[in-house]
């Protein structure tokens, strides 16, 4: 389905009754559909749905309900911020041959997935190699997981993972096997990671980003502090941590942030054995000293970009891996909101998959694509 004015299924959805959030939420799923209707009842079996849809960044933050961008919604589609990068007066069109070519590539794609049986299920299995799950569990367990953007953007990112296979798999089906190696996975993550910056420069503020960074480095310094002191009360944080120069809404904030982690990096106990109020105590997860190391390690572009413990033979090879069989579009991404003490509008943010800067008054042509 072609969406072009994506606003329509953000009216339909907010309409009392309408179930179309739930049935689009059942499509990414893939679940029966079955619509408890008193007459002219009509079902899907099986759905196999794909719907791209166009909105301007004005229309999805005027029309996305708070309930659509914390019950699933919303982190069903992959948003991309999309802009023109050049000013055509009269372009030209694709020439037949490149449209021809096309047309059998993606034709030899479909004979090798055996399109025509799409009545038949499971007829073809698609696998990820050894090094491509190393790959993947790396990730899954860094930044396709990594929640310090805040509660608000971090629901709105939450299927990174799903949504990052999915692409993989794609990826491999284009070239004809139905293997995924690590160059797919790579090609997946930089659309997933663009699709993550484009979700942060809509729905991000400089206030709220400024927040999310103040919660994440006082979080920071308490896990530093606990990794010292092993188990602590909160005065010690308020006293010894930060020589009470951070006031109870940051540390709750900081605290709320570790403890609503997945999984959680602290753990908190109460003694009850002395009289009046009990006194909690804070402490590092097992499984937060275990993974030390990992969470140490850089995240996001800086993990590709060769910032790595040379010591380990794994990750050279994978950053080798990476840096060869990569799309270009990973390295001419760029972090949106470098400077936040500059004020950013679309146009003065070129975020597109091409190295060409877009002029001043394309701005009213900024575009969001919905997948």
């Amino acid at each position: 389905m072609i969406e072009s004015e994506f606003a329509n299924v953000l009216h339909q959805g907010k309409r009392e009754g309408n179930t179309l959030s739930a049935a689009l939420r059942d499509c990414w799923d893939g679940v029966s559909m079955k619509p408890a209707t008193k007459s002219s009842r009509l079902w899907a079996t099986d759905p196999h749905i794909a719907m791209v849809g166009a909105v301007t960044p004005g229309e999805l933050l005027g029309l996305m309900a708070s309930r659509e961008l914390t019950n699933g919604f919303a982190n069903r589609f992959m948003m991309f911020w999309a802009e023109r990068t050049k000013m055509l007066a009269f372009p030209r069109a694709t020439s037949q041959q490149d449209v021809d070519a096309l047309a059998e590539r993606i034709l030899e794609v479909l004979k090798f997935c055996k399109a025509e049986r799409w009545a038949e299920k499971d007829n073809m299995r698609v696998e990820l190699s050894p090094d491509a799950g190393k790959r993947y569990e790396k990730l899954y367990l860094g930044e396709l997981n990594d929640n310090s953007a805040g509660e608000r953007i971090t629901a709105l990112i939450e299927r990174r993972a799903p949504m990052l296979l999915r692409l993989a798999m794609l990826f491999a089906l284009c070239d004809l096997t139905t293997t995924v190696e690590v160059h797919h996975m790579n090609a997946a993550l930089a659309w997933v990671r663009y699709s993550v910056e484009s979700v942060k420069f809509i729905f991000a503020s400089a206030a709220d980003e400024v927040a999310v960074e103040e919660t994440n480095d006082t979080a920071q310094k308490i896990v530093v502090f606990l990794q010292a002191k092993n188990r602590v009360t909160r005065k010690q944080i308020t006293v010894d941590c930060f020589q009470g120069h951070a006031n109870k809404t940051r540390i709750d904030a900081a605290l709320d942030e570790l403890l609503s982690s997945n999984p959680p990096r602290i753990n908190v106990s109460e003694d009850r054995s002395g009289e009046g109020r009990p006194t909690k105590f804070y402490e590092l997860t097992a499984a937060n000293y275990a993974n030390k190391a990992n969470n140490e390690q850089p995240r996001g572009f800086a993990n590709d970009f060769g910032v790595r413990e040379k010591s380990e033979q794994s990750e050279q090879s994978e950053q080798s891996e990476l840096s060869t069989n990569a799309p270009e579009l990973v390295s001419k991404v760029r972090i949106v909101r470098k400077d936040e003490k500059t004020p950013l509008t679309p146009a003065s943010v070129d975020y597109s998959l091409t190295s060409h800067s877009s002029p001043a008054d394309s701005e009213n042509d900024a575009d969001v694509e919905i997948f």
